[in-house]
């Protein structure tokens, strides 16, 4: 079987995402499609054109990054459903100490990608469409 992971954020998990509808439709995995995603996305990068994102509750700071790493979340889940023999899954790494983060982050590089690495190496047959924050899985 052939893996992907990708690298996310906990930032983006639906929690994080203020519109109330968007995350409602990022939590529909059962119907979920990849041309809703596009949709939201595209609706995002309207609201953004236009200086919406205050009508729409959406804190301008951080939403770009939420809703990009929220949309890449729900891609995943997209695929894994879509392609059973894929194991396609979601990590955030946590706060590692990178040039992002200014060298700030709470976590080594070696220790930030155990993660990563532990879902590259998952056996045949394991977990897919799911997203884990450093090495345990966890709710989108």
């Amino acid at each position: 079987m052939r893996r992907i992971v990708n690298v996310s954020a906990g930032l983006g998990k639906l929690q994080f995402v203020s519109n109330q509808r968007v995350r409602m439709d990022l939590n529909e995995v059962g119907v979920l499609s990849v041309d809703k995603l596009d949709e939201i996305v595209k609706e995002y990068l309207k609201d953004v054109k236009e200086e919406k994102l205050d009508d729409k509750g959406c804190p301008t700071h951080t939403s770009a990054y939420t809703i990009s790493k929220a949309a890449v979340n729900a891609y995943a889940r997209i695929v894994a459903k879509s392609y059973p023999t894929l194991l396609i899954n979601c990590v955030c790494p946590g706060f590692v100490k990178t040039d992002m983060t200014c060298n700030n982050g709470l976590f080594t590089v070696e220790v930030g990608a155990k993660g990563p690495v532990m879902l590259a190496m998952l056996p045949d047959g394991g977990p897919s469409g799911l997203f884990f924050e450093r090495m345990e899985a966890s709710t989108f």
